[in-house]
């Protein structure tokens, strides 16, 4: 095969892996960020909702037998959740009486009880790994460890591989980042791409994940409320 024909080859074909895991991990990114801003929804439009058998996820929490927070899903993208003291004519919403309605025939979705304070002590992010409502969303994760594993294969042009460790894990969308700027940015042909003089390091990596981590929760939030405003 000739150089520049291998050469392209090797472009598109890398073109075609970094859009796709792109793609996937915008759809997870999607998803998360839809849980953010779960619409409000009272005790009784939950227990319809489980009747109807339009229930795809619930997650709850418990203090002293009774449901303190209760959030669930209709489809990926539209969450609700019961505000304030949960409960109704026939008094607190307990644990046993959520089991109950949960039990019906009708109702397949996925349950999982939520811890009050998150008990998760590592740097890497959650959202590529799970949803709440207990369910894993392994084709993200996959998608999110390549992306990982190739960028700590790699020697990257615009930062050192420490820099993008922290990006990746506590800039929380550090992944996306990197499929989008590495090794050429994708609006960009295929051909030699100027190396910056100096690359970012690791200090100057942590400290731009911080801020990257702060903008990507902002922006969750605002996308979770644009799209419960939509489809909720």
């Amino acid at each position: 095969m000739a150089p520049d024909l291998a050469s392209r080859v090797r472009y598109w074909v890398g073109l075609a892996v970094r859009l796709s895991l792109l793609a996937v991990l915008v759809v997870g990114a999607l998803v998360t960020a839809a849980t953010y801003a779960p619409s409000e929804r009272t005790l009784e439009q939950f227990r319809a909702a489980a009747i109807a058998g339009a229930i795809d996820r619930v997650s709850y929490q418990v203090g002293s037998g009774d449901v303190t927070a209760l959030v669930w899903s209709e489809s990926p993208l539209v969450w609700h959740e019961v505000p304030g003291r949960i409960a109704d004519a026939e008094g607190a919403y307990t644990v046993a009486r959520l089991m109950a309605d949960l039990r019906r025939p009708e109702v397949q979705a996925s349950v999982a009880e939520r811890e009050s304070v998150s008990d998760g002590n590592s740097i890497f992010p959650d959202w590529p790994f799970t949803l709440i409502g207990g369910s894993n969303l392994w084709w993200v994760a996959a998608a999110w460890v390549l992306t990982f594993l190739a960028m700590m294969g790699s020697t990257p042009r615009l930062a050192n591989r420490w820099a993008w460790f922290w990006l990746f894990t506590v800039g929380q969308v550090g992944a996306l980042v990197y499929l989008v700027l590495e090794p050429r940015p994708l609006w960009k042909a295929p051909g030699e791409e100027r190396v910056p003089a100096e690359r970012v390091d690791g200090r100057r990596g942590c400290l731009y994940s911080i801020f990257l981590g702060v903008v990507s929760v902002l922006v969750a939030l605002g996308t979770g409320r644009l799209v419960g405003l939509v489809l909720g």
